[in-house]
């Protein structure tokens, strides 16, 4: 919290823009673990159905908040980095260290498979729906026709992923709730007024960073002669899922496998069929054409990222072994995106 004044001061004072993305990058870390803090009290106030949505809309808010302002400021690639970046870091990363240091512990840890199986399938249809606008979205009769093309197929595949959700919070909150069954003993330690109050705050102070934060990507980039790309899909990344990661290897670490998965799996799952698609309705509606054509190298790398994460839950057990594939392969990725050639 130390670097809260020092974040406004660096914009306030027009200090170098390394120092900007520095220190607001900071000072988010703490405000997005206050978040997830606040989402669970307040979820804890509510029933199963409340706490569910609250937990879906507000999991993710931190990335939710900074692609919006990026996209608001038509940094469209920033805004598609961060966002599969996010995918990559808790598909592979959290997860990854998840079965490697509950392995340390446990030779074999069990898991139930449905839940992880249904994760996994609607990533990769979130995939396939990346895939369209590449293959079919080029072609259009002219001036501007293949772009249209490319806004409609991204519109509509957008639309369909928000209803895919939607099904899949019933899912988990009706009809299956077995399968994503929680802590019985998840008891509220705040009050419902003062988790309001934390959440639209703490909402609204990372509003305001992450907008200086975004406008500094640039400078930074020039600065520490980084490829915006590699900002947006593995340095941003680390803001909003630095509380998964400790939590998701803690309960790991304590032989609760079920709900680590439901930690990692599940805010992926979030990213890819609710933020991201989210953030082109919100492009859509505002007038910015925000499209779902990602870099083809990047959608080729998130789909063979769905398949090595199937091939290790298909036993339903896991080991180090597998954790350490997992870290091994997200690493390969960043060495790979961090050589990779900035889209305009």
């Amino acid at each position: 919290f130390a670097f809260l004044p020092l974040a406004y001061w660096s914009h306030a004072a027009k200090w170098s823009d390394g120092s900007i993305f520095i220190l607001n990058f900071l000072a988010m870390v703490p405000l997005a673990s206050m978040l997830g803090v606040f989402t669970e009290e307040l979820a804890a106030h509510t029933n199963d159905v409340i706490g569910g949505l609250i937990n879906a809309t507000f999991g993710n808010a931190v990335e939710l908040v900074v692609a919006i302002q990026a996209l608001l400021a038509n940094d469209f690639r920033v805004v598609q980095a961060s966002l599969i970046g996010s995918v990559f870091s808790n598909l592979l990363l959290v997860l990854g260290m998840c079965f490697y240091m509950g392995g340390l512990v446990y030779p074999e840890q069990e898991f139930i498979a449905q839940g992880a199986v249904a994760s996994i399938a609607l990533l990769a249809f979130s995939g396939l729906t990346l895939l369209l606008p590449e293959f079919f979205g080029g072609e259009g009769e002219g001036e501007g026709g293949g772009e249209d093309v490319e806004l409609t197929i991204s519109r509509i595949g957008a639309v369909l992923l928000i209803l895919m959700y939607a099904q899949l919070l019933f899912f988990q909150l009706k009809t299956h709730m077995h399968l994503f069954e929680g802590d019985d003993d998840v008891v509220a330690l705040i009050p419902f007024s003062w988790a309001l109050i934390g959440l639209v705050v703490i909402t609204a102070i990372v509003t305001v960073l992450s907008e200086w934060l975004v406008g500094s990507i640039d400078g930074f980039c020039e600065e520490f002669n980084l490829g915006r790309s590699f900002v947006g899909v593995i340095i941003l990344p680390i803001v909003g899922n630095a509380v998964e990661h400790i939590s998701a290897v803690s309960v790991a670490m304590k032989n609760k496998m079920d709900l680590a998965l439901g930690v990692a799996l599940g805010s992926a799952v979030q990213i890819a069929l609710f933020v991201l698609p989210m953030v082109v309705v919100v492009g859509w509606f505002t007038g910015r054409d925000m499209s779902m054509k990602f870099p083809p190298l990047e959608v080729y790398l998130y789909l063979l990222s769905v398949i090595i994460v199937s091939l290790c839950l298909s036993n339903t057990r896991s080991n180090w072994l597998e954790g350490s594939l997992l870290v091994f392969t997200y690493a390969v990725i960043a060495i790979g995106i961090y050589f990779e050639k900035d889209v305009v």
